[in-house]
Protein backbone atom coordinates (compact mmCIF):
# COMPACT_ATOMS: atom_id res chain seq x y z
CA UNK A 1 0.00 0.00 0.00
CA UNK A 2 2.84 2.32 0.87
CA UNK A 3 4.60 1.56 -2.44
CA UNK A 4 1.41 2.28 -4.39
CA UNK A 5 0.97 5.64 -2.67
CA UNK A 6 4.60 6.50 -3.35
CA UNK A 7 4.20 5.77 -7.07
CA UNK A 8 1.00 7.86 -7.23
CA UNK A 9 2.70 10.78 -5.52
CA UNK A 10 5.65 10.52 -7.91
CA UNK A 11 3.31 10.49 -10.91
CA UNK A 12 1.37 13.48 -9.58
CA UNK A 13 4.48 15.55 -8.89
CA UNK A 14 5.14 16.64 -12.53
CA UNK A 15 1.49 17.61 -12.95
CA UNK A 16 1.61 19.64 -9.72
CA UNK A 17 4.75 21.38 -10.94
CA UNK A 18 3.12 22.15 -14.29
CA UNK A 19 0.01 23.48 -12.53
CA UNK A 20 2.20 25.67 -10.34
CA UNK A 21 3.97 27.12 -13.37
CA UNK A 22 0.65 27.70 -15.14
CA UNK A 23 -0.64 29.53 -12.08
CA UNK A 24 2.50 31.68 -11.93
CA UNK A 25 2.27 32.45 -15.64
CA UNK A 26 -1.39 33.45 -15.32
CA UNK A 27 -0.57 35.68 -12.34
CA UNK A 28 2.27 37.31 -14.31
CA UNK A 29 0.00 37.99 -17.26
CA UNK A 30 -2.68 39.41 -14.99
CA UNK A 31 -0.97 41.44 -12.33
CA UNK A 32 2.69 42.26 -12.99
CA UNK A 33 3.97 45.23 -14.92
CA UNK A 34 5.58 43.08 -17.61
CA UNK A 35 2.35 41.13 -17.92
CA UNK A 36 0.38 44.34 -18.42
CA UNK A 37 2.92 45.56 -20.98
CA UNK A 38 2.66 42.28 -22.91
CA UNK A 39 -1.14 42.49 -22.96
CA UNK A 40 -1.01 46.13 -24.11
CA UNK A 41 1.31 45.19 -26.97
CA UNK A 42 -0.91 42.29 -28.04
CA UNK A 43 -3.96 44.56 -28.00
CA UNK A 44 -2.09 47.22 -29.99
CA UNK A 45 -1.11 44.71 -32.65
CA UNK A 46 -4.67 43.38 -32.77
CA UNK A 47 -6.12 46.89 -33.06
CA UNK A 48 -3.64 47.70 -35.83
CA UNK A 49 -4.60 44.61 -37.79
CA UNK A 50 -8.26 45.35 -37.10
CA UNK A 51 -7.91 48.87 -38.50
CA UNK A 52 -6.37 47.49 -41.69
CA UNK A 53 -9.26 45.07 -42.12
CA UNK A 54 -11.81 47.80 -41.29
CA UNK A 55 -10.43 50.26 -43.84
CA UNK A 56 -10.32 47.51 -46.44
CA UNK A 57 -13.98 46.73 -45.77
CA UNK A 58 -14.93 50.39 -46.18
CA UNK A 59 -13.00 50.66 -49.43
CA UNK A 60 -14.53 47.43 -50.74
CA UNK A 61 -18.12 48.28 -49.91
CA UNK A 62 -17.72 51.86 -51.19
CA UNK A 63 -16.39 50.51 -54.50
CA UNK A 64 -19.19 47.95 -54.80
CA UNK A 65 -22.06 50.26 -53.90
CA UNK A 66 -20.90 53.51 -55.54
CA UNK A 67 -18.38 52.40 -58.15
CA UNK A 68 -15.87 55.01 -56.94
CA UNK A 69 -13.05 55.11 -54.41
CA UNK A 70 -14.74 58.05 -52.66
CA UNK A 71 -18.00 59.21 -54.19
CA UNK A 72 -18.02 62.45 -52.19
CA UNK A 73 -15.47 63.83 -54.65
CA UNK A 74 -17.24 62.50 -57.77
CA UNK A 75 -20.03 65.06 -58.00
CA UNK A 76 -23.22 63.66 -59.54
CA UNK A 77 -21.41 60.94 -61.44
CA UNK A 78 -23.11 57.64 -62.22
CA UNK A 79 -22.16 54.30 -60.74
CA UNK A 80 -20.22 52.45 -63.47
CA UNK A 81 -21.71 49.17 -62.25
CA UNK A 82 -25.23 50.45 -63.08
CA UNK A 83 -24.64 53.35 -65.49
CA UNK A 84 -28.27 53.32 -66.67
CA UNK A 85 -29.35 54.65 -63.26
CA UNK A 86 -27.21 57.76 -63.61
CA UNK A 87 -26.78 59.72 -60.37
CA UNK A 88 -30.06 58.26 -59.05
CA UNK A 89 -28.28 55.15 -57.83
CA UNK A 90 -27.68 57.05 -54.55
CA UNK A 91 -31.37 56.59 -53.78
CA UNK A 92 -30.85 52.83 -53.66
CA UNK A 93 -27.34 52.50 -52.18
CA UNK A 94 -28.37 53.36 -48.57
CA UNK A 95 -31.38 51.04 -48.86
CA UNK A 96 -29.23 48.10 -49.96
CA UNK A 97 -26.71 48.85 -47.22
CA UNK A 98 -29.51 49.04 -44.64
CA UNK A 99 -30.93 45.70 -45.73
CA UNK A 100 -27.51 44.16 -45.09
CA UNK A 101 -26.45 45.71 -41.80
CA UNK A 102 -29.88 46.19 -40.22
CA UNK A 103 -30.56 42.49 -39.54
CA UNK A 104 -26.89 41.95 -38.62
CA UNK A 105 -26.96 44.54 -35.83
CA UNK A 106 -30.44 43.65 -34.61
CA UNK A 107 -29.65 39.94 -34.37
CA UNK A 108 -26.08 39.82 -33.05
CA UNK A 109 -25.05 43.08 -31.32
CA UNK A 110 -27.53 45.89 -30.81
CA UNK A 111 -24.82 47.98 -29.12
CA UNK A 112 -23.09 48.23 -32.52
CA UNK A 113 -25.76 50.71 -33.60
CA UNK A 114 -24.85 54.41 -33.42
CA UNK A 115 -21.50 56.03 -32.91
CA UNK A 116 -19.98 53.58 -30.42
CA UNK A 117 -17.91 55.73 -28.08
CA UNK A 118 -20.67 56.22 -25.44
CA UNK A 119 -21.03 52.45 -25.13
CA UNK A 120 -17.31 52.11 -24.44
CA UNK A 121 -17.42 54.95 -21.89
CA UNK A 122 -20.32 53.22 -20.13
CA UNK A 123 -18.51 49.87 -20.12
CA UNK A 124 -15.50 51.44 -18.41
CA UNK A 125 -17.45 53.61 -15.97
CA UNK A 126 -20.10 51.16 -14.76
CA UNK A 127 -19.64 47.68 -16.24
CA UNK A 128 -16.09 46.85 -15.23
CA UNK A 129 -14.84 47.12 -18.83
CA UNK A 130 -16.98 44.20 -20.01
CA UNK A 131 -17.91 44.41 -23.71
CA UNK A 132 -19.62 41.76 -25.79
CA UNK A 133 -16.79 40.04 -27.75
CA UNK A 134 -18.81 39.78 -30.96
CA UNK A 135 -19.21 43.57 -31.07
CA UNK A 136 -15.87 43.94 -32.86
CA UNK A 137 -16.94 41.82 -35.84
CA UNK A 138 -20.49 43.16 -36.05
CA UNK A 139 -19.37 46.78 -35.63
CA UNK A 140 -16.73 46.44 -38.37
CA UNK A 141 -19.19 44.99 -40.88
CA UNK A 142 -22.08 47.29 -39.98
CA UNK A 143 -20.00 50.49 -40.03
CA UNK A 144 -18.23 49.56 -43.26
CA UNK A 145 -21.61 48.87 -44.90
CA UNK A 146 -23.04 52.13 -43.51
CA UNK A 147 -20.17 54.25 -44.82
CA UNK A 148 -19.83 52.30 -48.07
CA UNK A 149 -23.52 52.75 -48.85
CA UNK A 150 -23.42 56.51 -48.32
CA UNK A 151 -23.88 56.92 -44.56
CA UNK A 152 -22.44 60.30 -43.61
CA UNK A 153 -20.48 59.13 -40.56
CA UNK A 154 -16.85 58.59 -39.57
CA UNK A 155 -14.75 55.59 -38.72
CA UNK A 156 -13.26 56.63 -35.36
CA UNK A 157 -16.29 55.53 -33.33
CA UNK A 158 -16.34 52.06 -34.89
CA UNK A 159 -12.59 51.50 -34.56
CA UNK A 160 -12.71 52.62 -30.91
CA UNK A 161 -15.47 50.10 -30.22
CA UNK A 162 -13.68 47.39 -32.21
CA UNK A 163 -10.37 47.90 -30.39
CA UNK A 164 -12.09 48.19 -27.02
CA UNK A 165 -13.99 44.94 -27.56
CA UNK A 166 -10.68 43.27 -28.38
CA UNK A 167 -9.13 44.59 -25.15
CA UNK A 168 -12.12 43.47 -23.11
CA UNK A 169 -12.07 40.00 -24.66
CA UNK A 170 -8.37 39.55 -23.96
CA UNK A 171 -8.94 40.73 -20.40
CA UNK A 172 -11.60 38.08 -19.89
CA UNK A 173 -9.39 35.35 -21.33
CA UNK A 174 -6.50 36.25 -19.03
CA UNK A 175 -8.85 36.83 -16.06
CA UNK A 176 -7.47 40.24 -15.13
CA UNK A 177 -8.87 42.34 -12.32
CA UNK A 178 -11.59 44.88 -13.03
CA UNK A 179 -9.16 47.81 -12.94
CA UNK A 180 -6.87 46.12 -15.45
CA UNK A 181 -9.86 45.22 -17.62
CA UNK A 182 -10.81 48.90 -17.92
CA UNK A 183 -7.23 49.76 -18.80
CA UNK A 184 -7.11 47.09 -21.52
CA UNK A 185 -10.31 48.51 -23.00
CA UNK A 186 -8.63 51.92 -23.16
CA UNK A 187 -5.57 50.32 -24.77
CA UNK A 188 -7.80 48.94 -27.53
CA UNK A 189 -9.40 52.35 -28.11
CA UNK A 190 -6.00 54.05 -28.29
CA UNK A 191 -4.64 51.45 -30.69
CA UNK A 192 -7.61 51.77 -33.00
CA UNK A 193 -7.36 55.56 -33.24
CA UNK A 194 -3.57 55.45 -33.64
CA UNK A 195 -3.56 52.94 -36.49
CA UNK A 196 -6.57 54.30 -38.36
CA UNK A 197 -5.47 57.94 -38.42
CA UNK A 198 -1.67 57.52 -38.11
CA UNK A 199 -1.96 59.49 -34.88
CA UNK A 200 -0.27 57.68 -31.96
CA UNK A 201 -0.39 60.65 -29.59
CA UNK A 202 -4.00 61.36 -30.40
CA UNK A 203 -4.85 57.72 -29.69
CA UNK A 204 -3.27 57.99 -26.25
CA UNK A 205 -5.03 61.20 -25.28
CA UNK A 206 -8.37 60.08 -26.72
CA UNK A 207 -8.26 56.99 -24.53
CA UNK A 208 -7.07 58.84 -21.42
CA UNK A 209 -9.33 61.89 -21.71
CA UNK A 210 -12.56 60.35 -23.00
CA UNK A 211 -12.50 56.64 -22.14
CA UNK A 212 -10.57 56.38 -18.85
CA UNK A 213 -10.95 60.04 -17.85
CA UNK A 214 -7.75 59.54 -15.85
CA UNK A 215 -4.06 60.28 -16.41
CA UNK A 216 -2.44 57.85 -13.96
CA UNK A 217 1.19 56.91 -14.74
CA UNK A 218 0.54 53.17 -15.01
CA UNK A 219 -2.42 53.75 -17.31
CA UNK A 220 -0.43 56.15 -19.47
CA UNK A 221 2.41 53.67 -19.97
CA UNK A 222 0.15 50.80 -21.03
CA UNK A 223 -1.92 52.96 -23.38
CA UNK A 224 1.25 54.35 -24.99
CA UNK A 225 2.58 50.83 -25.64
CA UNK A 226 -0.67 49.82 -27.30
CA UNK A 227 -0.77 53.00 -29.38
CA UNK A 228 2.83 52.57 -30.54
CA UNK A 229 2.29 48.92 -31.51
CA UNK A 230 -0.85 49.80 -33.46
CA UNK A 231 0.88 52.74 -35.18
CA UNK A 232 3.74 50.53 -36.34
CA UNK A 233 1.23 48.14 -37.91
CA UNK A 234 -0.77 50.98 -39.42
CA UNK A 235 2.25 52.74 -40.89
CA UNK A 236 3.51 49.51 -42.41
CA UNK A 237 0.18 49.22 -44.24
CA UNK A 238 -0.73 52.83 -45.01
CA UNK A 239 2.63 54.66 -44.94
CA UNK A 240 3.99 57.32 -42.59
CA UNK A 241 2.17 60.36 -43.95
CA UNK A 242 -0.25 62.88 -42.48
CA UNK A 243 -3.82 61.66 -42.73
CA UNK A 244 -5.05 64.90 -44.29
CA UNK A 245 -3.16 66.64 -47.07
CA UNK A 246 -3.51 70.35 -46.35
CA UNK A 247 -1.39 73.31 -47.48
CA UNK A 248 0.91 75.03 -44.97
CA UNK A 249 -0.65 77.88 -42.98
CA UNK A 250 0.69 80.47 -40.60
CA UNK A 251 -0.53 83.50 -38.67
CA UNK A 252 0.21 86.62 -40.67
CA UNK A 253 -0.99 89.30 -38.25
CA UNK A 254 -1.29 89.47 -34.46
CA UNK A 255 -4.90 90.68 -34.77
CA UNK A 256 -5.79 87.27 -36.15
CA UNK A 257 -5.60 85.77 -32.66
CA UNK A 258 -8.73 87.70 -31.69
CA UNK A 259 -10.44 86.44 -34.83
CA UNK A 260 -9.47 82.85 -34.03
CA UNK A 261 -10.83 83.24 -30.49
CA UNK A 262 -14.15 84.47 -31.90
CA UNK A 263 -14.19 81.49 -34.28
CA UNK A 264 -13.82 79.25 -31.23
CA UNK A 265 -16.92 80.78 -29.66
CA UNK A 266 -18.94 80.24 -32.83
CA UNK A 267 -17.58 76.72 -33.24
CA UNK A 268 -18.54 75.85 -29.67
CA UNK A 269 -22.10 76.88 -30.46
CA UNK A 270 -22.07 74.82 -33.67
CA UNK A 271 -20.80 71.79 -31.74
CA UNK A 272 -23.67 72.04 -29.27
CA UNK A 273 -26.12 72.68 -32.10
CA UNK A 274 -24.94 69.54 -33.88
CA UNK A 275 -25.39 67.55 -30.68
CA UNK A 276 -28.94 68.80 -30.16
CA UNK A 277 -30.01 68.26 -33.78
CA UNK A 278 -28.46 64.77 -33.84
CA UNK A 279 -30.60 63.57 -30.94
CA UNK A 280 -33.66 65.54 -32.05
CA UNK A 281 -33.61 63.72 -35.39
CA UNK A 282 -32.99 60.41 -33.64
CA UNK A 283 -36.07 61.07 -31.47
CA UNK A 284 -38.07 61.95 -34.58
CA UNK A 285 -37.01 58.69 -36.25
CA UNK A 286 -37.95 56.74 -33.10
CA UNK A 287 -41.37 58.41 -33.09
CA UNK A 288 -42.02 57.89 -36.81
CA UNK A 289 -40.89 54.28 -37.22
CA UNK A 290 -43.37 51.57 -36.23
CA UNK A 291 -41.92 48.60 -38.07
CA UNK A 292 -39.31 46.00 -37.07
CA UNK A 293 -35.93 47.45 -36.07
CA UNK A 294 -33.97 45.34 -38.56
CA UNK A 295 -35.85 47.05 -41.42
CA UNK A 296 -35.46 50.58 -40.10
CA UNK A 297 -32.07 51.36 -41.76
CA UNK A 298 -33.37 50.32 -45.18
CA UNK A 299 -36.60 52.33 -44.88
CA UNK A 300 -34.74 55.38 -43.59
CA UNK A 301 -32.16 54.89 -46.33
CA UNK A 302 -34.64 56.33 -48.81
CA UNK A 303 -34.56 59.68 -46.97
CA UNK A 304 -30.77 59.59 -46.79
CA UNK A 305 -30.67 58.85 -50.52
CA UNK A 306 -32.63 62.03 -51.23
CA UNK A 307 -30.07 64.06 -49.25
CA UNK A 308 -27.22 62.40 -51.19
CA UNK A 309 -28.94 63.11 -54.51
CA UNK A 310 -29.08 66.81 -53.67
CA UNK A 311 -25.63 66.94 -52.05
CA UNK A 312 -23.42 64.03 -53.18
CA UNK A 313 -20.61 65.58 -51.10
CA UNK A 314 -22.35 64.02 -48.08
CA UNK A 315 -21.62 60.47 -49.30
CA UNK A 316 -19.47 58.65 -46.74
CA UNK A 317 -16.83 60.39 -44.64
CA UNK A 318 -16.08 63.18 -47.14
CA UNK A 319 -12.38 63.86 -46.60
CA UNK A 320 -11.78 65.06 -50.21
CA UNK A 321 -14.48 67.69 -49.75
CA UNK A 322 -12.90 68.75 -46.47
CA UNK A 323 -9.51 69.22 -48.16
CA UNK A 324 -11.09 71.23 -50.99
CA UNK A 325 -12.70 73.55 -48.46
CA UNK A 326 -9.38 74.10 -46.66
CA UNK A 327 -7.77 74.98 -49.98
CA UNK A 328 -10.42 77.67 -50.61
CA UNK A 329 -12.12 75.99 -53.57
CA UNK A 330 -15.70 76.70 -52.47
CA UNK A 331 -17.72 79.90 -52.12
CA UNK A 332 -18.86 80.92 -48.63
CA UNK A 333 -22.55 80.27 -49.36
CA UNK A 334 -21.83 76.74 -50.60
CA UNK A 335 -19.65 76.09 -47.55
CA UNK A 336 -22.54 76.96 -45.24
CA UNK A 337 -24.82 74.70 -47.30
CA UNK A 338 -22.33 71.86 -46.86
CA UNK A 339 -22.22 72.57 -43.11
CA UNK A 340 -26.00 72.31 -42.77
CA UNK A 341 -26.08 69.31 -45.10
CA UNK A 342 -23.51 67.43 -43.02
CA UNK A 343 -25.43 68.04 -39.80
CA UNK A 344 -28.59 66.74 -41.45
CA UNK A 345 -26.95 63.77 -43.21
CA UNK A 346 -25.00 62.60 -40.15
CA UNK A 347 -27.98 62.97 -37.85
CA UNK A 348 -30.20 61.07 -40.29
CA UNK A 349 -27.63 58.29 -40.70
CA UNK A 350 -27.48 57.77 -36.94
CA UNK A 351 -31.22 58.26 -36.50
CA UNK A 352 -32.22 55.52 -38.94
CA UNK A 353 -29.96 53.04 -37.14
CA UNK A 354 -26.68 53.44 -39.00
CA UNK A 355 -23.34 52.63 -37.44
CA UNK A 356 -20.47 55.12 -37.50
CA UNK A 357 -18.60 57.84 -35.65
CA UNK A 358 -19.26 61.54 -35.17
CA UNK A 359 -15.63 62.66 -34.96
CA UNK A 360 -15.04 62.88 -38.72
CA UNK A 361 -18.36 64.68 -39.32
CA UNK A 362 -17.43 67.23 -36.65
CA UNK A 363 -14.12 67.84 -38.46
CA UNK A 364 -16.03 68.27 -41.72
CA UNK A 365 -18.42 70.77 -40.12
CA UNK A 366 -15.52 72.64 -38.58
CA UNK A 367 -13.74 72.91 -41.91
CA UNK A 368 -16.87 74.27 -43.61
CA UNK A 369 -17.54 76.71 -40.78
CA UNK A 370 -13.93 77.87 -40.60
CA UNK A 371 -13.55 78.26 -44.36
CA UNK A 372 -16.80 80.26 -44.60
CA UNK A 373 -15.71 82.38 -41.63
CA UNK A 374 -12.31 82.97 -43.22
CA UNK A 375 -13.85 83.83 -46.59
CA UNK A 376 -16.11 86.38 -44.93
CA UNK A 377 -13.17 87.94 -43.07
CA UNK A 378 -11.14 88.05 -46.27
CA UNK A 379 -13.89 90.16 -47.82
CA UNK A 380 -14.26 92.45 -44.80
CA UNK A 381 -10.61 92.63 -43.67
CA UNK A 382 -8.40 91.65 -46.60
CA UNK A 383 -5.28 93.11 -45.01
CA UNK A 384 -5.34 91.26 -41.69
CA UNK A 385 -7.54 88.18 -42.05
CA UNK A 386 -4.93 85.85 -43.56
CA UNK A 387 -5.44 82.57 -45.44
CA UNK A 388 -8.90 81.03 -45.51
CA UNK A 389 -7.42 77.58 -44.96
CA UNK A 390 -6.02 78.52 -41.56
CA UNK A 391 -9.55 79.17 -40.29
CA UNK A 392 -10.74 75.88 -41.79
CA UNK A 393 -8.04 73.97 -39.94
CA UNK A 394 -8.72 75.74 -36.64
CA UNK A 395 -12.46 75.32 -37.10
CA UNK A 396 -12.01 71.56 -37.42
CA UNK A 397 -10.51 71.26 -33.97
CA UNK A 398 -12.85 73.82 -32.42
CA UNK A 399 -16.10 72.15 -33.51
CA UNK A 400 -14.84 68.76 -32.33
CA UNK A 401 -13.89 70.31 -28.97
CA UNK A 402 -17.27 72.00 -28.75
CA UNK A 403 -19.15 68.76 -29.27
CA UNK A 404 -16.90 66.37 -27.31
CA UNK A 405 -15.41 68.77 -24.74
CA UNK A 406 -12.04 67.03 -25.04
CA UNK A 407 -9.62 69.93 -25.63
CA UNK A 408 -6.36 67.99 -25.20
CA UNK A 409 -7.45 65.35 -27.70
CA UNK A 410 -8.64 68.04 -30.12
CA UNK A 411 -5.29 69.87 -30.11
CA UNK A 412 -3.19 66.73 -30.46
CA UNK A 413 -5.32 65.00 -33.06
CA UNK A 414 -5.53 68.05 -35.33
CA UNK A 415 -1.77 68.46 -35.17
CA UNK A 416 -1.19 64.79 -36.02
CA UNK A 417 -3.87 64.55 -38.71
CA UNK A 418 -2.42 67.49 -40.60
CA UNK A 419 1.25 67.55 -39.59
CA UNK A 420 0.91 71.34 -39.44
CA UNK A 421 2.63 72.81 -36.37
CA UNK A 422 2.65 76.47 -37.40
CA UNK A 423 -1.03 76.84 -36.54
CA UNK A 424 -0.75 75.37 -33.03
CA UNK A 425 -1.19 78.64 -31.07
CA UNK A 426 -4.43 79.80 -32.71
CA UNK A 427 -5.62 76.19 -32.68
CA UNK A 428 -5.14 75.97 -28.91
CA UNK A 429 -6.82 79.34 -28.39
CA UNK A 430 -9.88 78.48 -30.47
CA UNK A 431 -10.24 75.03 -28.92
CA UNK A 432 -10.19 76.43 -25.39
CA UNK A 433 -12.78 79.09 -26.20
CA UNK A 434 -14.93 76.47 -27.96
CA UNK A 435 -14.73 74.19 -24.92
CA UNK A 436 -15.67 77.00 -22.53
CA UNK A 437 -18.56 78.05 -24.76
CA UNK A 438 -19.78 74.47 -24.94
CA UNK A 439 -19.62 74.13 -21.17
CA UNK A 440 -21.66 77.30 -20.72
CA UNK A 441 -24.33 76.13 -23.14
CA UNK A 442 -24.71 72.50 -22.06
CA UNK A 443 -23.80 70.16 -19.21
CA UNK A 444 -23.43 67.23 -21.62
CA UNK A 445 -21.23 66.37 -24.58
CA UNK A 446 -22.22 64.55 -27.75
CA UNK A 447 -21.09 61.33 -26.06
CA UNK A 448 -22.55 61.72 -22.56
CA UNK A 449 -25.91 63.06 -23.76
CA UNK A 450 -26.67 59.75 -25.47
CA UNK A 451 -26.24 58.00 -22.13
CA UNK A 452 -28.10 60.60 -20.07
CA UNK A 453 -31.08 60.29 -22.41
CA UNK A 454 -31.17 56.62 -21.39
CA UNK A 455 -31.11 57.60 -17.72
CA UNK A 456 -27.40 56.84 -17.28
CA UNK A 457 -25.06 59.24 -15.47
CA UNK A 458 -21.43 58.15 -15.80
CA UNK A 459 -20.67 59.69 -12.40
CA UNK A 460 -23.86 58.41 -10.83
CA UNK A 461 -24.86 54.97 -9.57
CA UNK A 462 -25.10 52.11 -12.03
CA UNK A 463 -28.54 50.60 -12.47
CA UNK A 464 -29.16 47.94 -9.84
CA UNK A 465 -25.95 48.67 -7.94
CA UNK A 466 -26.04 47.98 -4.20
CA UNK A 467 -24.06 51.17 -3.50
CA UNK A 468 -24.35 54.59 -5.06
CA UNK A 469 -27.86 55.91 -4.55
CA UNK A 470 -27.24 56.92 -0.90
CA UNK A 471 -26.17 60.43 0.01
CA UNK A 472 -22.82 61.06 1.67
CA UNK A 473 -24.40 62.22 4.94
CA UNK A 474 -26.10 58.82 5.26
CA UNK A 475 -22.86 56.80 5.20
CA UNK A 476 -20.13 59.13 6.47
CA UNK A 477 -18.34 58.43 9.73
CA UNK A 478 -17.25 60.75 12.48
CA UNK A 479 -14.47 63.09 11.46
CA UNK A 480 -10.98 62.52 12.95
CA UNK A 481 -9.88 64.73 15.81
CA UNK A 482 -9.23 68.28 14.63
CA UNK A 483 -5.69 69.61 15.08
CA UNK A 484 -4.94 73.30 15.57
CA UNK A 485 -3.02 75.08 12.83
CA UNK A 486 -0.53 76.42 15.40
CA UNK A 487 0.50 72.92 16.56
CA UNK A 488 4.21 72.22 16.09
CA UNK A 489 5.32 69.15 14.17
CA UNK A 490 6.60 66.95 17.04
CA UNK A 491 3.22 67.18 18.75
CA UNK A 492 1.43 66.63 15.44
CA UNK A 493 3.54 63.53 14.82
CA UNK A 494 2.23 61.96 18.03
CA UNK A 495 -1.40 62.64 17.11
CA UNK A 496 -0.97 61.40 13.54
CA UNK A 497 0.72 58.20 14.69
CA UNK A 498 -2.48 57.38 16.55
CA UNK A 499 -4.82 58.32 13.68
CA UNK A 500 -6.24 55.35 11.79
CA UNK A 501 -6.56 57.45 8.64
CA UNK A 502 -3.03 58.87 8.61
CA UNK A 503 -4.57 62.30 8.15
CA UNK A 504 -6.12 64.91 10.43
CA UNK A 505 -8.28 67.95 9.66
CA UNK A 506 -6.74 71.34 10.46
CA UNK A 507 -8.64 74.29 11.96
CA UNK A 508 -7.74 77.87 12.88
CA UNK A 509 -8.28 79.53 16.26
CA UNK A 510 -11.96 80.09 15.52
CA UNK A 511 -12.45 76.44 14.56
CA UNK A 512 -12.81 77.08 10.84
CA UNK A 513 -11.74 74.20 8.62
CA UNK A 514 -8.49 74.98 6.74
CA UNK A 515 -7.55 71.65 5.17
CA UNK A 516 -5.75 68.48 6.24
CA UNK A 517 -2.32 67.42 7.41
CA UNK A 518 -1.01 63.97 6.46
CA UNK A 519 1.44 61.70 8.25
CA UNK A 520 3.56 61.63 5.11
CA UNK A 521 3.92 65.43 5.01
CA UNK A 522 4.96 65.57 8.68
CA UNK A 523 7.39 62.66 8.32
CA UNK A 524 9.05 64.22 5.27
CA UNK A 525 9.39 67.58 7.03
CA UNK A 526 10.88 66.03 10.16
CA UNK A 527 13.37 64.11 8.01
CA UNK A 528 14.83 67.34 6.63
CA UNK A 529 17.77 69.07 8.28
CA UNK A 530 16.39 71.72 10.67
CA UNK A 531 17.34 75.37 10.44
CA UNK A 532 18.25 76.48 14.01
CA UNK A 533 17.57 80.13 13.16
CA UNK A 534 14.08 79.52 11.77
CA UNK A 535 10.96 79.40 13.94
CA UNK A 536 9.40 75.95 14.50
CA UNK A 537 7.34 74.59 11.62
CA UNK A 538 3.63 74.38 12.40
CA UNK A 539 0.82 72.26 11.05
CA UNK A 540 -0.75 75.25 9.34
CA UNK A 541 2.29 75.64 7.09
CA UNK A 542 2.03 72.06 5.81
CA UNK A 543 -1.76 71.88 5.58
CA UNK A 544 -3.17 70.80 2.23
CA UNK A 545 -6.64 71.42 0.83
CA UNK A 546 -7.84 68.14 -0.70
CA UNK A 547 -11.11 67.70 -2.53
CA UNK A 548 -14.04 67.86 -0.15
CA UNK A 549 -17.56 66.50 -0.34
CA UNK A 550 -20.89 68.14 0.40
CA UNK A 551 -23.36 66.25 2.58
CA UNK A 552 -25.91 65.89 -0.23
CA UNK A 553 -23.55 64.48 -2.88
CA UNK A 554 -24.61 61.02 -4.19
CA UNK A 555 -22.33 58.28 -2.94
CA UNK A 556 -21.55 57.07 -6.48
CA UNK A 557 -20.03 60.44 -7.35
CA UNK A 558 -18.19 60.61 -4.02
CA UNK A 559 -16.59 57.21 -4.64
CA UNK A 560 -15.09 58.53 -7.88
CA UNK A 561 -13.53 61.40 -5.91
CA UNK A 562 -12.14 58.95 -3.35
CA UNK A 563 -9.94 57.35 -6.00
CA UNK A 564 -7.56 60.29 -5.78
CA UNK A 565 -7.21 59.85 -2.00
CA UNK A 566 -6.56 56.12 -1.48
CA UNK A 567 -6.54 55.02 2.12
CA UNK A 568 -7.12 58.46 3.67
CA UNK A 569 -10.69 59.39 2.88
CA UNK A 570 -12.20 62.81 2.23
CA UNK A 571 -13.68 65.48 4.52
CA UNK A 572 -17.42 66.08 4.36
CA UNK A 573 -18.49 69.71 4.70
CA UNK A 574 -21.80 71.39 5.40
CA UNK A 575 -21.29 74.92 4.12
CA UNK A 576 -17.76 75.58 5.46
CA UNK A 577 -17.96 73.40 8.55
CA UNK A 578 -16.46 69.91 8.89
CA UNK A 579 -19.23 67.46 9.78
CA UNK A 580 -17.86 64.03 8.87
CA UNK A 581 -15.41 61.84 6.98
CA UNK A 582 -15.92 59.45 4.08
CA UNK A 583 -13.78 56.40 3.28
CA UNK A 584 -14.40 53.29 1.21
CA UNK A 585 -14.82 51.40 4.47
CA UNK A 586 -17.56 53.74 5.70
CA UNK A 587 -19.31 53.34 2.33
CA UNK A 588 -19.22 49.54 2.71
CA UNK A 589 -20.64 49.80 6.22
CA UNK A 590 -23.78 51.22 4.60
CA UNK A 591 -24.42 47.70 3.28
CA UNK A 592 -23.74 45.91 6.54
CA UNK A 593 -23.98 48.29 9.51
CA UNK A 594 -21.79 47.37 12.45
CA UNK A 595 -23.99 46.75 15.54
CA UNK A 596 -23.47 49.19 18.39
Amino acid sequence: MSETMTRAAAAAAPEAIRASWRERAEFGARETQWGLAALALVIGVGAGLGSIAFRWLIKTFTGLLSGHGDYAAAGHAANPHVPWLGPYFVLLAPVIGGLLYGPLVDRFAKEARGHGVPEVMLAVAQRGGRINPQVSVVKALASALTIGSGGSVGREGPIVQIGSALGSTLGRITKVTEGRMKLLVACGAAGGIAATFNAPLAGVFFAMELILRDFAIESFGAVVLSSVAASVIGRAAFGDVAFLNLPAFHVEHVAQYGLFALLGVVAGGVGIGFTRILYWIEDACDWAWRGPEWLRPAAGGLLLGVVLLVLPEMYGVGYPVLENAAEGKYAAAFLLLLLVGKILATSLTIGIGGSGGVFAPSLFMGAMLGAAYGAGLHTLMPGTSGAVGAYALVGMGAVFAGSSRAPITAVVILFELTGEYSIILPLMLAIVTATLTSKLLSRDTIYTLKLRRRGIDLEGPAAGAALGTQRVEEVMEQAPEVIAAATELPAAAVLLSLSRHGVLPVADKEGRYLGTITARAVAESLAEEPDPTAPPVTVGELAEVPASLAVDVPLAKALHALVAEPGTGLPVLDQDRLVGWLTHQSALRALHPVPA
